[in-house]
């Protein structure tokens, strides 16, 4: 693991596996994970790329400066992350939070990216998505990420999962929990504000969209929909996967990895 410190003081918290000189990928955590969340892909992806692991301002071994995030600023992160890492262009794998940070990479940075693949993310926050942060941010201010884990779960992994796996969704549980407070509050405000469905169509980087069959935090009406308004993109489905569809359901979220990138 190493601390990169960023242009505003703010420290994120990296780590880089597989070949040297092989091309890079970085992977993205969600909202409430760190980059422990990528450890079963780790196989597949270092079979040919160069990996960085990062753990999103505000969440993991990362600084967790209070206030609001946006997604200008973790796209800054991202940038700055890889000018310190020497990394002239990249493929992208991120999943909810770390999807949302994809599209706004390859929106505004298109000449640092190859293959983008975002998993489990939304394009645009309507009311109803806004509420629910709202709910979100006041439940966590008067009763911590206590009060929010076990529905975080229900969103994350399906219910029949959770029963066959209870160490794996217990360390989900403490993943969750050991998130910054300040931190999750402070990346629901970026969330709230989610506006990149009207940019999709100007996007010209190879895109795969991944969703879970039965992901009703990110549906996948809706990332059908970005995939219809995103120029020669992909769109493959995770059967039985709810949020988190790479911890769900590895094998069928590597398999559409792998096909994409070629490994």
């Amino acid at each position: 693991m190493t601390r990169v410190a960023l242009p505003d003081g703010v420290s994120l918290n990296t780590r880089v596996d597989g070949p040297e000189g092989g091309p890079w990928i970085i992977l993205s955590n969600s909202l409430g994970a760190n980059l422990a969340m990528w450890d079963g892909q780790m196989d597949m992806l270092t079979r040919k790329y160069r990996v960085l692991r990062y753990d999103q301002r505000g969440h993991g071994a990362s600084d967790a400066p209070t206030g609001r995030y946006s997604f200008d600023l973790m796209v800054a992160d991202v940038i700055a992350l890889m000018d310190h890492y020497g990394i002239e262009k990249a493929d992208w794998l991120g999943l909810s939070m770390g999807a949302m940070t994809g599209m706004g990479l390859a929106i505004h940075h298109p000449d640092r990216f190859g293959k983008m693949i975002l998993a489990d993310g939304r394009a645009v926050a309507t009311d109803g998505y806004k509420a629910m942060w709202d709910q979100r941010v006041q439940a966590i201010g008067e009763g911590g990420l206590e009060a929010v884990v076990e529905g975080s779960l229900g969103l994350w992994l399906t219910e029949s999962w959770r029963k066959a796996n209870p160490e794996a969704t217990d360390a989900c549980r403490a993943m969750i929990l050991a998130t910054p407070p300040e931190g999750y509050i402070a990346s629901c405000y970026a969330l709230r504000e989610l506006d990149y469905l009207k940019d999709l169509g100007d996007l010209t980087l190879p895109v795969l969209y991944i969703c879970g069959a039965e992901d009703h935090g990110a549906p996948p009406e809706e990332m059908q929909e970005m995939a219809k308004a995103t120029p020669g993109s992909k769109y493959a489905e995770i059967p039985c996967a709810a949020h988190v569809a790479n911890i769900n359901q590895p094998k069928a979220f590597n398999a559409a990895v792998a096909s994409f990138l070629e490994i």
